[in-house]
């Protein structure tokens, strides 16, 4: 198993929080489960080597797409394949989706669209040039072109809310949702409506998931960290709330996923 990821471009670092890749290169035993978790943030994804098969609560399976987009979730994912694979990920900030593609990031709340579909011609001109690329600096030079392209013609320019988007996710969740409302000279309607416009969810529950995304990148230090310091270091109040949103946003218990023995963390220890 490998993992790195890349830092964007100058131009599109306002955008895109970083490119990723995910490689498995050899295969033995048991299938391999994925798990995604909630998160603010919006992907789009490149299975160049392998398709995942999703796992249904009805306990079946569904063909994922070869490559697509990710949306704004606050639910968790199964995953899983039997043969090596490779998977090339773009990280953006939810408010990119319209800045780039023109499309609310509210219309893919919790959706896994391909690329074709969501993108048209152009998109179905991206994937290929993705799953044909000769290896990742090549998809990093293409997705960087693609991406850049549109920042050229796009319609919608900066936007105030996207900043109260950047800082809940530099703050870990942990800024005051009041405040960020009064800074943008809005009512707490207004707000809330331009806020949900561009991140799919109520600042509230944004900034839940935002702490929830801050308590997975503790993870290589579980061995020195108990779950109540991951808890207050996070802007939890108590234990309680910490386990309850855990458990809604990854389907595990803290205490397993910390463990270093669940399901879907496998990657994380590359």
């Amino acid at each position: 198993m490998k993992y790195f990821s890349i830092a964007p471009s100058e131009k599109l670092a306002g955008l895109v929080r970083c490119f990723w890749v995910l490689e498995m290169e050899s295969f033995s035993g048991a299938p391999y489960i994925h798990r995604t978790m909630a998160d603010g943030c919006i992907e789009m994804v490149f299975h160049y080597q392998g398709i995942f098969d999703e796992l249904l609560n009805n306990e079946q399976q569904a063909t994922s797409f070869s490559s697509g987009i990710s949306g704004p979730s606050q639910q968790f994912k199964r995953f899983s394949i039997d043969q090596h694979f490779g998977i090339f990920g773009v990280y953006l900030y939810p408010f990119a989706l319209a800045e780039l593609f023109g499309i609310p990031a509210l219309a893919l709340t919790n959706e896994m669209i391909d690329t074709g579909t969501i993108l048209g011609t152009a998109g179905k001109e991206l994937e290929e040039k993705m799953m044909l690329a000769r290896d990742n600096q090549h998809r990093i030079a293409i997705i960087t072109q693609f991406l850049e392209s549109r920042l050229t013609r796009r319609k919608i320019k900066y936007h105030a809310i996207s900043e109260t988007i950047r800082q809940i996710i530099s703050t870990d969740g942990m800024s005051n949702v009041q405040r960020l409302a009064d800074d943008s000279f809005l009512s707490m309607r207004q707000f809330q409506r331009n806020f949900k416009e561009h991140t799919g969810f109520s600042p509230k529950l944004f900034t839940r998931i935002a702490r929830f995304q801050a308590a997975l990148q503790k993870y290589p230090e579980k061995e020195s960290l108990s779950l109540t310091d991951i808890a207050y270091d996070c802007g939890y109040y108590d234990q309680s709330h910490f386990i309850h949103d855990f458990k809604e946003f990854s389907g595990h218990h803290p205490g397993a996923y910390f463990s270093g023995k669940a399901e879907g963390t496998k990657w994380i220890t590359v």
